[in-house]
């Protein structure tokens, strides 16, 4: 029997090597194998049903969410933050204030499209495709959010924007210790794009460069990732310390128009209502040299507990981390120091209480190899109502014990507009009508 299906197999190799027919008997062959299997466990199987057997059957598709993309505000702010990121910073390169308004139209469809999810237009096999097929035939909507900001350099004299620009926007100048690299700094747009897997973002990244490259090119870009919470409650950084522990509450519509969304009839320009200022910092972590530090000093360092990410009064390591850290029983920083981490970001004095909450919503990045030194750290996010409260804050971190060890090198100051409202809205139409 062997002999003969090896005679066989060299006769279908041979000649024209027709693949059909070789197909014909790898399936013959596994017909047969099948069959001794069984006959070799004392079970009679016909060729038919040990086939059928052993054929996979297919897996189910995985569960995809859709979070709505219409609304007062946009998607992607108070959404709870998804595992993968993209941030793309784009200059505008329209000529005109109508070609500006259309590529903010473009972005829109596009946007609504993916985060909805679909079937993309058909096209002859001979035409030029209309996706890029990375996530299969039909697009999952798998947590897809497109958020949109504007920098300040949007409101130079090309388009005829200057006297709507938001109040405090302003370009990102350096604080004491920056690096700012500027092919990773500024930019007339930036586009957050999360969602619950990587290839969902990548996908709308190149759809959303592709359908806008006549009006708008690539400026920089940074990739982010979530990591999981361990052992429970928030997700740790590439440091191990347990980060953004210290949010307003998302579901509280009161704290969110307290300290993040743009109001009605405020200082801002009327379009302006239902954003809020957007920042991105990306910093650089010298982890090797972290690593060389003892965990008692980086807890001084953070001024909080590594393991629980609890307050430093509290030594247990199953310590929640929602514990307030409580200062004003440790005036002198014997405790938590007064050069640490969280106490500068927010000391708890009357006098910093207006420029210590801020929504943070951070990735962290991996762009290594970059010889000879890792290239890893932080994609620092955050939102806030007014964009001084950020700078103030991130002015009392200039003496932070923190500085040795990060190097802020990109990033930008952006407002991100508000929501599109419905079918008939689209990004910036207050701002542009």
């Amino acid at each position: 029997m062997a002999d003969e299906v090896s005679a066989t197999l060299e006769e279908g190799w041979s000649g024209h090597r027709c693949p059909a027919s070789a197909f014909a008997r790898r399936s013959f062959l596994h017909g047969v194998a099948a069959s001794v299997g069984g006959a070799a466990g004392g079970i009679a199987l016909g060729s038919g049903a040990a086939l059928a057997d052993t054929v996979a059957q297919p897996e189910q598709p995985p569960k995809s969410r859709t979070i709505p993309f219409h609304g007062y505000h946009q998607a992607g702010i108070a959404t709870p933050p998804q595992k993968d990121l993209i941030y793309v910073s784009l200059d505008v390169t329209a000529s005109t204030r109508a070609e500006l308004t259309d590529l903010f139209r473009t972005l829109t469809s596009r946007a609504r499209f993916l985060t909805a999810g679909g079937r993309p237009p058909k096209v002859a096999p001979t035409a030029t495709p209309t996706d890029s097929g990375i996530v299969g035939p039909t697009v999952a909507a798998d947590g897809l959010t497109v958020t949109v900001g504007v920098g300040a350099s949007l409101f130079d004299d090309r388009y005829g924007l200057g006297a709507r620009k938001p109040v405090q926007l302003v370009k990102m100048t350096p604080f004491r210790h920056d690096d700012l690299d500027p092919a990773l700094s500024q930019g007339d747009l930036l586009i957050q794009i999360c969602a619950d897997e990587r290839d969902t973002t990548v996908h709308a990244l190149l759809d959303i460069l592709m359908h806008t490259k006549s009006a708008a090119k690539l400026r920089w870009r940074i990739d982010g990732q979530r990591n999981p919470e361990r052992p429970v409650g928030v997700r740790r950084d590439w440091f191990g310390f347990k980060d953004g522990i210290s949010n307003p509450t998302v579901t509280d519509p009161a704290q969110m128009n307290q300290w993040v969304w743009v109001q009605p009839k405020s200082a801002e320009p009327a379009w302006a209502a239902g954003g809020t200022y957007h920042v991105v910092r990306i910093v650089h972590f010298f982890i090797e040299a972290w690593q060389k530090v003892p965990v008692a000093q980086q807890e001084r360092i953070f001024g909080r507990r590594k393991a629980s990410g609890a307050p430093m009064y509290a030594v247990g390591e199953n310590a929640t981390d929602l514990l307030d850290p409580i200062y004003t029983n440790d005036p002198q920083g014997l405790i938590t120091p007064l050069n640490s981490h969280i106490r500068l970001a927010n000391p708890q004095t009357p006098q910093t209480a207006a420029t210590s909450t801020i929504l943070r919503r951070s990735y962290d990045y991996d762009r290594s190899p970059n010889p000879p030194e890792l290239d890893m750290g932080h994609a620092f996010v955050c939102f806030q109502q007014e964009l001084n409260t950020y700078i103030a804050m991130q002015t009392r971190l200039e003496g932070e014990a923190l500085v040795p060890f990060i190097s802020p090198r990109g990033g930008g100051y952006f407002f991100a507009l508000p929501g599109v409202r419905d079918e008939k809205d689209y990004y910036a139409r207050g701002l542009l009508a």
